[in-house]
């Protein structure tokens, strides 16, 4: 890893989404509303791909006939990774769950999963466990109730793990606008910015970020 920068960068992070199915995104009753939540992590897995960072997807309950799979809107974003689906709350008990985040070659991993205190917690803290380094992004991640979902980042802090949001990951990921991320950073971005609106009122969109965002999304 690089040790010479203290922030993640795209080369050496993976993405870890959990559980981002249609009946988790339902019970939803914390902070960020699903669909900011849906939006964030559409947005996550966009920018993943534009910047060459691996993807591990999992879902719970599908073969079992318990849930329902990967959500569409975000399942739209993941063509050509493999959801690997699980019986376990906690993903780390899967071996093919956990073959899949080896095979990343990555050891700095940042997670997304439904519900905070339980399938994202356990994985996160399993991570860490096996010699991972881990990132949670908070506004891409809920539960079925404020208490749970607070008490969940708390336990995964005191482990550990370092909280983040989608645009410190994002941005985060490629930082420099001169840089070689750059144009896909444009794009990426430049598409969120424009969909956010349709969401939600609570996430500040400039008037210049929207009429940039307007003109890369046309053009």
């Amino acid at each position: 890893m690089n040790r010479e920068l203290g922030v993640w960068t795209n080369e050496e992070c993976a993405l870890v989404l959990i559980d981002y199915q249609q009946d988790q995104l339902e019970s939803i009753r914390s902070e960020t509303p699903a669909d900011l939540i849906r939006l964030n992590t559409r947005w996550l897995a966009r920018a993943a791909k534009a910047f060459d960072v691996p993807i591990v997807l999992s879902t719970i309950g599908v073969e079992a006939g318990i849930n329902r799979p990967t959500e569409p809107a975000i399942a739209g974003e993941l063509e050509g990774v493999e959801s690997i689906d699980r019986s376990s709350t906690n993903s780390f008990e899967s071996e093919a769950f956990r073959d899949a985040v080896a095979a990343t070659g990555r050891k700095r991993l940042i997670f997304g999963a439904l519900q905070t205190e339980v399938c994202l917690a356990f994985a996160v803290i399993e991570a860490l466990e096996a010699g991972y380094e881990a990132q949670f992004v908070t506004d891409a991640v809920g539960s079925r109730s404020e208490i749970a979902h607070r008490t969940g980042m708390e336990r995964l802090s005191l482990a550990g793990a370092v909280p983040n949001t989608a645009l410190g990951v994002v941005v985060e990921w490629f930082r420099d606008w001169g840089g070689p991320l750059a144009e896909a950073a444009r794009e990426v971005t430049g598409w969120y910015l424009a969909e956010v609106p349709k969401v939600t009122d609570t996430v500040g969109v400039a008037e210049a970020e929207a009429a940039r965002a307007q003109a890369a999304v046309a053009g």
